[in-house]
């Protein structure tokens, strides 16, 4: 993938990830995994926002050269896709029961269950970030730490109850038209980056219309119901010991949630990331502004960067240092302890893979 303004231009064959699919069939029906790397390795799992499956919610951060030092090295990575929502899925049978969010987190634990894992750090997306946040709170004893982008807590307003009315009704009615397709664009990314330079469509926008044309209607709708009828999380968060990362764009349509959550968790346990010139979808919009926050956060854990000491570039970069295209603040580098409120970093990156 590529897009005109930003980020990192891709070519899917060159990156050897090592992926293996697993159908985990739980006492809530069937659930796609794809793991990648070692399975000795300590556990990273992953779940993505609505519409939204691993390659399309993740694969920008993964396809970073300074993440897999960093991610593949240290951990074996499980992508937990919402049902049916896997690359080449079929539609959910009717006859099937609609998922609560309790049901979904549920889901996740028995995941776990199937490939042995005792402890797991977690990163998801918006509503995914939901699902691992309640997760961690039904299953304290199996969580680590907390990386949410963009994440929720709070119930749904009438308002957006509303407009997830009217989402779920284009869904039945005319499937993934026109309109719901701008409407989640939207909801991923800031209107710079939808827009493009001259109003143009970035290729980034391209390409994710054509990934929602092949999500299954149905099966969206299941994972939209459940997360309009969420519950409030705020009680909960007071009592979350693990460590928590947050990003969110101050583009995002959740950047007010977000921040409303960091606070309720407080400063002794969650840092905060705000990224400029960015929309919800941190980790396709901007996956680098993320790598530095990720580092230090993982410091906390005892896991570090693979260092590859070889000679400088010709440009006479650090090989060990993050990309010397991004500008990312100094404060940074060395801050005062993960419970500050990260400063809004630049996230702008000039780079070619």
């Amino acid at each position: 993938m590529a897009e005109s303004s930003d980020s990192v231009s891709i070519d899917i064959d060159m990156v050897p990830l090592g992926e293996k699919e697993y159908v985990v069939k739980t006492s809530k029906g069937s659930i796609s995994v794809f793991v990648c790397g070692d399975q000795e390795k300590p556990a990273l799992i992953t779940y993505p926002d609505v519409a939204l499956n691993y390659m399309s919610c993740f694969r920008g951060l993964f396809f970073c050269p300074d993440a897999a030092s960093l991610l593949l090295h240290n951990f074996c990575v499980y992508h937990i896709d919402a049902p049916g929502h896997e690359v080449g899925a079929d539609v959910i049978s009717s006859d099937a029961p609609l998922l609560s969010v309790d049901d979904l987190a549920d889901q996740v634990a028995e995941v776990l269950d199937f490939f042995g894992l005792k402890e797991v750090l977690c990163l998801g997306v918006t509503a995914g970030a939901y699902i691992l946040t309640l997760f961690a709170m039904k299953y304290t004893q199996r969580v680590v730490g907390l990386i949410l982008v963009s994440p929720i807590c709070k119930a749904p307003s009438w308002s957006e109850w509303l407009y997830i009315k009217v989402l779920l009704n284009l869904l039945y009615f005319y499937g993934m038209c026109g309109v719901l397709k701008e409407c989640l664009l939207q909801r991923y990314f800031s209107k710079e980056l939808r827009c493009g330079l001259h109003d143009a469509e970035s290729d980034i926008i391209h390409v994710f219309k054509r990934l929602l044309d092949e999500r299954q209607s149905l099966n969206v709708m299941r994972f939209l119901q459940a997360i309009n009828e969420r519950h409030d999380l705020t009680e909960g968060l007071k009592k979350l010991k693990c460590k928590t990362l947050i990003f969110v764009g101050e583009s995002s349509e959740f950047h007010a949630e977000s921040v409303y959550m960091s606070a309720k968790m407080g400063r002794k346990n969650c840092a905060l990331v705000e990224v400029q010139a960015c929309g919800s979808l941190v980790t396709e919009e901007h996956p680098y502004a993320m790598l530095i926050p990720i580092e230090i956060f993982l410091m906390e854990f005892g896991y570090y960067r693979q260092r590859h000491f070889t000679s400088s570039s010709s440009n006479g970069s650090n090989p060990t240092s993050p990309s010397s295209h991004s500008c990312i603040a100094p404060e940074l580098l060395s801050p005062e302890g993960l419970g500050i409120k990260l400063k809004p970093i630049k996230t702008r990156v000039d780079t070619e893979i």
